[in-house]
């Protein structure tokens, strides 16, 4: 679907189709004359601000024991997607609401899912064990759960509860809790992980709740589907703001790894996200597991977003 930056659908498709027709292993050569004859860059000017993400890996039970007794919930039945601002006595952003007997409103926040208010309804998709690693699996929006009998099950986002997303770091922030630069994924862990009683509170400052499904592990060195309809690939997978730019797009970007490193390369808009707002906002995804997490958590800095515009139809 063409968004609002104007990359026209039907003629990146049309692109699309031809560079599946580029033999598997084309060279770098002709793959760049590919780029440079079909597309045209156009630099984003305002400061282009990049993160990351990743998926996590976590031990989990399809059933609820001792060990595992955090659940990510399956979407509810009454739960149905709305347009924004159609209905009456909802804040003009929601997207979901409960559909109820006398029509439709908001549907419970994170505090009070936390609280208790889906137990009982058999939405349980799989357990897990510990309450700061499924807050962030909501965070990331899918994750990879190790089962007991060896197997992965990858569960990834189906719904949200349709409240607005709150990041913790700011709350944090206001709070005095942590300082202004050193709001990483990690330091929000460790203050969690300080803080037991504390902690649920603030968790619930952010009243977005995500619901999954599962999703088979085709190929395991890929992410995820994500908005796209297409698995994330590590380091190629860029979320964008949804409203603005037209899935699909290729993105060059030029920032700066946590290391200290360039991090200059082309990028493809395959995913989005409810903090990833403005024309040159990109998520950058860094792939499975541990050591992605490690690099994402910690991913915030500045650069150039400069997104190749079709040069058939372009606007």
């Amino acid at each position: 679907k063409t968004r609002a930056l104007g990359v026209d659908a039907d003629t990146l498709s049309a692109i699309l189709g031809r560079a599946a027709n580029l033999p598997a292993d084309v060279s770098q050569g002709v793959a760049r004359a590919f780029f440079e004859t079909e597309f045209a860059p156009r630099e984003v000017n305002v400061g282009g601000f990049f993160t990351g993400y990743y998926e996590p890996e976590v031990l989990g039970s399809r059933a609820p024991t001792d060990e595992f007794q955090v659940p990510l919930y399956r979407t509810p039945h009454d739960l149905v997607e709305i347009a924004p601002g159609t209905e009456a006595g909802l804040d003009p952003s929601f997207r979901f609401a409960q559909r109820t007997a006398a029509g439709l409103s908001e549907y419970a926040d994170r505090g009070a899912i936390m609280a208790g208010a889906l137990a009982g309804r058999g939405l349980e998709l799989v357990h897990i064990q510990d309450p700061v690693d499924a807050f962030f699996v909501h965070i990331q929006g899918a994750a990879r759960v190790r089962l007991g009998d060896g197997t992965v099950m990858r569960v990834t986002y189906a719904a949200k509860s349709g409240h607005p997303y709150t990041p913790i770091g700011r709350v944090l922030i206001e709070t005095g809790a942590l300082s202004a630069g050193g709001v990483t994924m990690q330091a929000i862990r460790a203050w969690l992980a300080a803080h037991p009683a504390a902690a649920p509170g603030v968790m619930a400052r952010n009243c977005s709740y995500i619901f999954f499904r599962e999703a088979p592990v085709d190929d395991g060195s890929l992410g995820p589907v994500a908005a796209a309809k297409v698995p994330l690939t590590a380091g190629r997978s860029l979320a964008v703001d949804r409203l603005l730019h037209t899935f699909h797009s290729p993105v060059w970007i030029e920032t700066t790894l946590p290391s200290g490193a360039t991090y200059r390369r082309l990028m493809v808009a395959q995913d989005t996200g409810s903090a990833i707002v403005g024309p040159a906002r990109g998520d950058i995804f860094f792939g499975s597991g541990d050591g992605a997490g490690e690099i994402a958590g910690a991913m915030r800095a500045g650069g150039r977003f400069v997104v190749l515009m079709p040069k058939e139809g372009r606007r």
